[in-house]
C-alpha cells in the first residue's frame, strides 16, 4: 500500500513461511510496487516468485566456495533454456506417490486449544511421513509444538535461531571437533587442547581469533588479519602436527563433504566425526567449511545445521518445522530422499511445511484452516495427498492439485 515511487526495495526470501495461497498474494504486492515506478529486487528460491520476474540474475554454479559467479542474466523463459542448475529445476514438480506407507500406530491429540486452536482432536499416524499444512497462521505450529513436541521419544527441531560468536563454527556447534582433536592428539602424542584456537593452541598475538581488532573511538572498530598467524588463529608450532597428511588448519578449511570422505577411512578415520559430517551432507550443507564462523551462515543454513545435530539423537518421532526454508530447487529433492531414509529406518516423521513437493511426497496430510488467526485453528482435512487433490476442498488442496497438474 506504499505511495512511494522511484524507490528501490530489496526483499530477502519474502516467501519464507508462506503457504502457496499467501505467495500468490505476496506476488501481487511485489508487482504493485513495481507498477508504481519502483525497482524491486528479490532474493528467492520459490519458482512461483521467480516466474513473475522481469529480469533474473542466477548465481552459481554451486554453493559456498563453488559459487560466487553470475551464471545467467535475462528473462525467465531464457533461464529455462539456459542449462544452469536453477534453469534445469525451475519446472520441477514432485508427483503424487503411487502408493503410500501404512501407519503402525498413532499419536492421539485431544482438545488442543493453545493460541487459535479450537478444541482440536486429531490422530497423527506413526511410521509414516506426515505433512502438517495450512495457510500461515492457521495453527500448525501451535498444534505440533504444543501437543506433540515434549512427549517421550519425540525430537522436535524448531525454527529458533542458533546463537554463536565469531569463534563458533559448524565444527564446535555439532561437537565434531572434540573427536577430531583427540585423533590429532593420539596421532602426535600431545594434548587435545593444543588443537583448539580457544585453548593451548591459540596464536599468542590474536588469542586465536585470527584478527586484530583496532578500536577507533566513536567510529566502528576495524578488524585486520593477524600478521603472526596470517589469520589462521593457531600458533605456528601446532601446524607441524599432522593427521592423514593435514594439519588442523587445513582440516578446518575443508568442506563438510570433503571432510566426510577424509574421516571415513585410512589413518585419519574418525567415525564420530564422519557420522556428523555425513548428516551435514544429507541436509544439503556439504559445501560448508567446518571451521567457518557461525555468524556467516544464513538462517536457512543454521536451521539445517541444527537438523543435522538433532538427527543424531535417539528418538522414535522427528518433528521438522519447514525444513525447506532457504533450500534451492535442486536441494529439495535431496531433502525428500533424507525424509524417506528416516522413515524407512523406522522413525516417524512429522513435517510442518508449505512446499508442495513435500506435501505431494507425504504419506498423510493434516491440513489446518480454513484461514488464519481466528479464522483458522481447525482440522479441515485428514488423508492422503491423492485424496486431498481429488477433493480440492481446501486452499491447500487446490494449490497442490495445480502443482501436480491434476
Amino acid at each position: 500500500g506504499s505511495a512511494l515511487t522511484d524507490v528501490t526495495y530489496v526483499f530477502d526470501e519474502p516467501t519464507v513461511g508462506l503457504h502457496p495461497h499467501d505467495i500468490q498474494r505476496m506476488n501481487r504486492l511485489l508487482e504493485q510496487l513495481r507498477d508504481k515506478g519502483n525497482t524491486v529486487l528479490v532474493v528467492e528460491h520459490k519458482p512461483e516468485t521467480i516466474a513473475i520476474a522481469d529480469h533474473v540474475v542466477d548465481l552459481g554454479p554451486g554453493a559456498g566456495s563453488s559459487g560466487g559467479q553470475i551464471m545467467f542474466e535475462g528473462t525467465v523463459e531464457a533461464l529455462r533454456a539456459s542449462g544452469t542448475l536453477t534453469g534445469r529445476h525451475l519446472d520441477d514438480r514432485a508427483q503424487l506417490k503411487a502408493s503410500v506407507r501404512q501407519p503402525s500406530g498413532a499419536i492421539e491429540v485431544r482438545g488442543a486449544s493453545s493460541h487459535n486452536l479450537q478444541d482440536v482432536d486429531v490422530d497423527i499416524p506413526l511410521g509414516v511421513l506426515v505433512a502438517v499444512t495450512g495457510v500461515a497462521g492457521s495453527g500448525k505450529s501451535s498444534l505440533i509444538h504444543g501437543s506433540v513436541a515434549g512427549r517421550e521419544g519425540v525430537v522436535a527441531i524448531d525454527q529458533g535461531a542458533i546463537k554463536g560468536s565469531r569463534r563458533s563454527s559448524p565444527g564446535t556447534y555439532t561437537g565434531m571437533l572434540e573427536p577430531i582433536r583427540k585423533a590429532f592428539a593420539k596421532a602426535n602424542g600431545v594434548k587435545p587442547a593444543l588443537f583448539s584456537a580457544n585453548s593451548d593452541g591459540a596464536c599468542p598475538v590474536c588469542k586465536g581469533s585470527g584478527v586484530i581488532v583496532t578500536q577507533l573511538g566513536p567510529m566502528e572498530q576495524v578488524e585486520t588479519p593477524c600478521d603472526v598467524c596470517e589469520g589462521k588463529g593457531f600458533d605456528e608450532a601446532v601446524l607441524v602436527h599432522l593427521l592423514g597428511g593435514k594439519n588442523i588448519v587445513e582440516v578446518l578449511d575443508m568442506s563438510a563433504s570433503d571432510a566426510a570422505e577424509f574421516f571415513t577411512s585410512g589413518e585419519a578415520k574418525v567415525p564420530a566425526a564422519a557420522s556428523i559430517l555425513n548428516r551435514m551432507v544429507d541436509v544439503g550443507l556439504g559445501y560448508i567449511r567446518i571451521g567457518q564462523p557461525l555468524p556467516t551462515l544464513s538462517g536457512g543454513e543454521r536451521q539445517r545445521l541444527k537438523l543435522a545435530v538433532h538427527m543424531g539423537e535417539k528418538g522414535s518421532v522427528y518433528v521438522l518445522d519447514e525444513p525447506t526454508t532457504g533450500l534451492h530447487l535442486a536441494d529439495v529433492e535431496n531433502l525428500l530422499g533424507l525424509l524417506d531414509r528416516l522413515v524407512d529406518s523406522g522413525v516417524s516423521v512429522i513435517v510442518i511445511e508449505h512446499h508442495q513437493a513435500v506435501m505431494a511426497h507425504a504419506d498423510w496430510i493434516i491440513d489446518l484452516g480454513p484461514g488464519a488467526g481466528h479464522d483458522g485453528g481447525r482440522v479441515v482435512f485428514e488423508g492422503t495427498p491423492a485424496d486431498l487433490v481429488a477433493a480440492r476442498s481446501t486452499l491447500t488442496g487446490q494449490h497442490l492439485a495445480d502443482y501436480v497438474g491434476a
